[in-house]
């Protein structure tokens, strides 16, 4: 048999620029892929909006797969589209659409030209960075609906879920900013108004002006004891009321006994502290805004309702009615369109199905149902219309249940922090130290006992600590970010850190769900041969049939006739006069002998056996390097949906000592991840797939690969771009140099307290050198926080690529 790889040259599309494999697609002496681009052009050529194609080459989104004509007829019905709209009076109406297809400033300039398209249009506000655009318009000249089809037909279609009815997106936590700008307003006129005391000793100004400044840094300090510091306030009583000292509880007593203090010795003419007390809120918040100053245009805690569309289509009286999916009740009959999600689970009542469970099971191959057969929701359906009759509602399907497992635990509860620990044993050193102090002053000389025990609760606060690890959690979140790895907080830094087991998920995580093997066995294709099979296949949705497009090149615009699949088998009909099967050896009339490796397609013309196809999902680029680097550190697991017939490749990938499970369901994998912390694994899961759903909740850090950010994504901890999993062992170096930098900036505040606890304990601590010491030691710890983030994060991101440079010669 000749073995045959594929590689063309094609002409490119003026619109999109994919590959277009003839020329008779054409309008102006240019050249479209297929109808769809041609069409798009047309009606920006009809209303003179071609700009779009100046600034941006081939800037359009490809639209061979055609959008169903009444996709959109549920945004008539007023009660769906009324909980789409942000605004509305009697003349216009607001309403913001995500649209993925956003990608350059050709879309830009084309979305904000939208009143040209459609006439009742008044504006558009693009949202690049978020994808969001917001559209005013009249809705007695167009609808909603209307708006949604125009959009589609040029290629951008808006992206409308459940999720965008019943979760409005958080609001900006704008109370913590202005606490902010309040403290940062008193602290620095109580440090101009101080400048007299601190300089007392050059002449100073007179009493007066003296008594008048101190009384007015009272009245300063008061909003900032009463309103900025509240945040503080709140968690240090939570923390209490569960028995629990955390951070926060010494710096409140800080901010307290300081303003005690202070306005004790201004009423008895003394200076005071109002400028520490004012500086330790001002820089407490200013690291607590960073630190939650974090990628909020992500959702990691996405349910179904961010997988299924808002409605769906109900049989009433041989009518198709569009009804919200809280809205379906059992026993509805639900017509399912070709390419569709099944939203609940039902029995089939009409028409055949071939349903890819992908999402739900890991795995592409669908699977055949037939009439009177249960299927269940998340899967879609691949072969026509299809009608059901729900025995479940939506939220009661299996496929929710995969988010609702009351076994799971909640991570959250049970993860406390490295810092809240040391502050724990921080709070009881100082109280001890003040206690200590107190009895040693009362055998003494009582009237050091106030002073000296106030200056110990003032230098001793770990607002150092609180500083270090804010500042330093805040900018690793923001260095991670920059690499494409989006972590849903400052604790999963942590669990990442404290990793002791990798797990992985096989398909879609370490195979790409793109860029399949394709191998050609047997007797030579001729190009006109190739664009047979490629028309044949391109009727078909199946994923095999797709990547033997691939390899074929894009159809051309033939007609093929008798089209028939059979699920399970394979698929024939006649093409420009031939007659072709692709399929099963039973199917084709082939005989099995010494199959290669992966999944198997024959081909036969005129009912003679011509060749085969070998389908393989390749490896991610740079797996093996990164294997060899874990398989040093950390014990491996891979759980696969799939049955063991890649084990041999596997095994070379992941290495001997690499536990293989294989044809995991979602339960399996979920009791896998338990078994392994019950053993006292800290596990981290990296998976992809609405099957790994219960494992990465289960993990104690559970990461989501995902080709695209903007992708339904299972909840998680993190989402990591598919093309960054071989910075992996960079990534984990990174958040256990992040609790490194903590404890070195712990160390330096360690060392400031014990000098100020040196002069507080002996009661002679004067408010220059706490006024002095309190915000040095806040900057100092601010700079070195920041410089070594920064460094670490450039050094081992370049260690990495350098190491992939090196070994590029590893094949994977």
């Amino acid at each position: 048999m000749a073995v045959s790889s594929h590689t063309d040259t094609q002409t490119t599309c003026f619109h999109c620029g994919e590959n277009c494999t003839d020329k008779d697609i054409t309008l102006q002496d240019k050249i479209f892929c297929c109808q769809g681009c041609k069409m798009v052009y047309e009606i920006l050529n009809q209303y003179d909006l071609c700009e779009y194609y100046d600034l941006n080459s081939k800037p359009g989104i490809n639209q061979r797969v055609a959008v169903r004509s009444d996709k959109f007829a549920f945004l008539e019905e007023e009660k769906i589209a009324q909980q789409l709209y942000l605004f509305r009076d009697d003349v216009q109406t607001h309403v913001t659409f995500y649209i993925p297809q956003i990608h350059c400033s050709s879309c830009l300039w084309l979305l904000e030209n939208l009143h040209k398209l459609e006439k009742g249009v008044q504006r558009v506000t693009v949202n690049f960075s978020k994808k969001e655009v917001l559209i005013i318009y009249s809705h007695q000249e167009t609808s909603l609906r209307k708006i949604a089809e125009v959009l589609t037909a040029i290629g951008y279609e808006p992206y409308i879920s459940l999720q965008d009815l019943q979760h409005k997106k958080p609001v900006v936590n704008r109370q913590l900013i202005y606490q902010l700008g309040v403290a940062g307003f008193c602290f620095g006129n109580i440090m101009l108004l101080s400048f007299p005391d601190y300089f007392d000793s050059a002449g100073g100004l007179d009493d007066t002006f003296n008594r008048l400044f101190r009384y007015m840094n009272l009245v300063l300090a008061l909003p900032v004891l009463f309103y900025s510091a509240q945040a503080f306030y709140k968690s240090a009583w939570s923390g209490l009321k569960h028995g629990f000292l955390n951070i926060d509880v010494p710096i409140v007593l800080a901010i307290l006994v300081t303003f005690a203090r202070s306005m004790v010795e201004v009423v008895n003419g003394q200076p005071g502290y109002f400028d520490s007390m004012t500086g330790i809120v001002f820089f407490m918040l200013i690291g607590r805004v960073l630190q939650d100053k974090t990628y909020q245009g992500l959702s990691f805690d996405r349910d179904y309702t961010a997988y299924f569309p808002i409605a769906v289509s109900v049989i009433k009286e041989e009518k198709e009615i569009p009804t919200m999916l809280p809205d379906i009740k059992t026993g509805d009959t639900i017509r399912i369109h070709n390419s569709e999600l099944i939203p609940a689970d039902g029995i089939i009542v009409r028409g055949k199905a071939l349903i890819d469970y992908s999402f739900v099971t890991g795995e592409s191959a669908p699977v055949s149902k037939a009439i009177g057969e249960l299927i269940y929701a998340g899967g879609r359906q691949l072969d026509g219309n299809l009608e059901i009759l729900t025995i479940k509602e939506v939220a009661q399907s299996y496929l929710t249940s995969l988010w609702n497992r009351d076994e799971l635990k909640n991570r959250e509860e049970k993860s406390v922090s490295f810092v809240h620990l040391l502050s724990r044993y921080f709070t009881w050193a100082v109280l001890l130290i003040a206690a200590l102090t107190t009895i040693y002053w009362w055998t003494h000389e009582p009237a050091r006992i106030f002073p000296a025990v106030t200056a110990i609760l003032i230098i001793a606060c770990p607002c150092a600590l609180l500083l270090a690890s804010s500042f330093t959690n805040g900018h690793i979140l923001r260095i991670l970010s920059r690499h494409q790895l989006y972590l849903r907080n400052a604790q999963a830094i942590e669990n990442m850190a404290n990793t002791t087991h990798i797990v992985f998920d096989k398909t879609g995580t370490l195979t790409g769900k793109t860029g399949s093997s394709v191998i050609y066995y047997g007797t030579s294709l001729t190009p006109g041969q190739e664009v047979l099979i490629a028309t044949l296949a391109a009727q078909s949705t199946h994923p095999l049939s797709n990547a033997i497009v691939q390899y074929c090149g894009t159809p051309a615009s033939r007609h093929v006739h008798d089209f028939q699949q059979f699920p399970g088998k394979g698929v024939c009909g006649w093409v420009e006069g031939f007659f072709i099967r692709l399929g099963s050896a039973e199917f084709t009339g082939a005989h099995r002998k010494n199959e290669p490796e992966g999944s198997v397609v024959y081909v036969s013309i005129n009912e003679k056996l011509t060749g085969l196809f070998t389908i393989r999902n390749s490896y991610r680029s740079g797996l093996r390097l990164l294997m060899q680097q874990l398989q040093e550190h950390y014990p491996l697991s891979v759980l696969s949906g799939d049955n063991n017939h890649t084990i041999r490749p596997l095994r070379q990938l992941m290495g001997n000592n690499a536990t293989l499970l294989f044809e995991q369901q979602p339960a399996d994998k979920l009791a896998y991840i338990i078994s392994l912390q019950k053993k006292g694994e800290r596990v981290m899961m990296i998976g992809d797939g609405l099957n790994d759903a219960g494992a990465l909740k289960q993990s104690d850090i559970g990461i989501s690969l995902t080709e695209d950010s903007n992708n339904f994504t299972p909840a998680s901890d993190g989402i990591m771009e598919a093309k960054q999993l071989p910075l992996l062992l960079s990534f984990i170096q990174l958040c256990k140099s992040n609790k490194q930098i903590i404890l070195i900036s712990f160390v330096l505040s360690l060392l400031y307290n014990i000098t100020g606890l040196y002069f507080a304990v002996q009661g002679i601590l004067s408010p220059l050198v706490a006024a002095i010491l309190m915000p040095a030691s806040s900057i100092s710890i601010i700079l070195i926080t920041y410089s070594c983030s920064e460094w670490m994060g450039k050094r081992l991101y370049h260690k990495a690529l350098r190491q992939m440079n090196d070994k590029s010669h590893i094949p994977d």
